[in-house]
């Protein structure tokens, strides 16, 4: 009978493959014990992985939808902020031309109208607000201001109620331009006339946060202020009587938009509540999808130690097996 055996290098050979792939073993193992997950997901899920994919998938678009929820928030805090700036100027001075412009003489009516001139500049700056380099009130044209200067939407004011000599027909005049789309929103507007696309939160929830500069709050509010700003003007040659009615007009104006900048506001904060809402029950099926995976991935610890203390006696007693092999020879076996 015919014995066959395996020549020294053939030996060498097959204990090196065996060692590693044992090493490799105790790699893995190793690896699944201090991850508590296995590193083999195709073997543990029968080849069957589309859960498994389709709860990756779930988390990517949660990741993406982390980062509109971010972005959204930001956006609507800047407009909120840019709200309340406006809010706390134009009531401030509403209340001054209220309760100053009925008795005020010739000096203190140039002071109102100069600071009303300072509150339109203001309320200008707040409008050309922006969030990480967007525009907040330019509607789709995120990449520039939603106003040209004050001093532009003053000298073009200016112009369209040059001849008016009456507090009437100069608020009428002032009305007028602010709400033709030939006046204003041609030559002070300088947004789009599209809103900013809603922000996508959800696969099914969007949030909308797009008022635009020459929405009709804005508008009122720019009337009030400009009609006060204008009421100096040597070139309209208004009476004192006729000064002090056209600023107490703006700051009656001015006190009745403020209605309209509350509710606003109101809306805005509803928008950002829900917002919270929906980055909330974001957060909570993202924590939840990854329990599911930690799950379906878990590595028995019990299991893995028992497998890894058997990979390290394999490879011990390989290593022994070597150890002896290499003593042999040819001199000790003819002994």
């Amino acid at each position: 009978m015919n014995s066959y055996g395996l020549g020294d290098l053939a030996q060498t050979f097959m204990l090196q493959r065996r060692g590693a792939a044992i090493k490799a073993d105790m790699v893995r193992l190793t690896e699944e014990l201090a991850s508590g997950q296995v590193s083999d997901v195709k073997s543990v899920l029968a080849g069957n992985v589309g859960y498994l994919s389709d709860i990756e998938s779930d988390l990517r678009n949660l990741s993406a939808y982390k980062v509109a929820g971010t972005e959204a928030a930001q956006f609507a805090s800047s407009v909120q902020n840019a709200l309340d700036h406006m809010d706390a100027g134009v009531s401030q001075l509403s209340t001054d031309l209220l309760t100053v412009a009925a008795s005020a003489i010739g000096p203190v009516l140039d002071q109102m109208s100069a600071a009303a001139e300072s509150e339109l500049r203001s309320l200008v700056s707040a409008l050309n607000t922006s969030s990480a380099g967007r525009s907040i009130f330019a509607g789709a044209a995120t990449d520039q201001p939603a106003l040209a200067s004050s001093d532009v939407i003053l000298a073009d004011l200016r112009a369209a109620i040059a001849g008016n000599t009456t507090p009437s027909d100069i608020e009428a005049a002032v009305d007028q331009w602010f709400d033709d789309p030939a006046g204003f929103r041609a030559s002070a507007y300088t947004g789009s006339n599209t809103s900013i696309a809603p922000f996508q939160l959800a696969e099914d929830e969007k949030v909308a946060v797009d008022l635009k500069a020459d929405d009709q709050v804005f508008r009122d509010l720019f009337k009030g202020v400009t009609l006060a700003a204008v009421a100096a003007d040597n070139g309209l040659n208004l009476s004192a009587e006729d000064r002090r009615a056209l600023l107490e007009t703006a700051g009656i104006n001015l006190f009745e938009t403020k209605a309209q900048l509350t509710a606003t506001q109101g809306n805005l904060g509803a928008a950002e509540a829900r917002i919270d809402t929906v980055a909330t029950r974001n957060a909570a099926r993202d924590t939840s999808l990854r329990l599911a995976k930690s799950a379906l991935l878990k590595a028995d610890p019990y299991d893995t130690a028992t497998q890894l203390e058997a990979v390290q006696f394999q490879l011990q007693s390989l290593y022994t097996i070597t150890s002896r092999m290499s003593d042999l020879s040819l001199v000790n076996f003819i002994r």
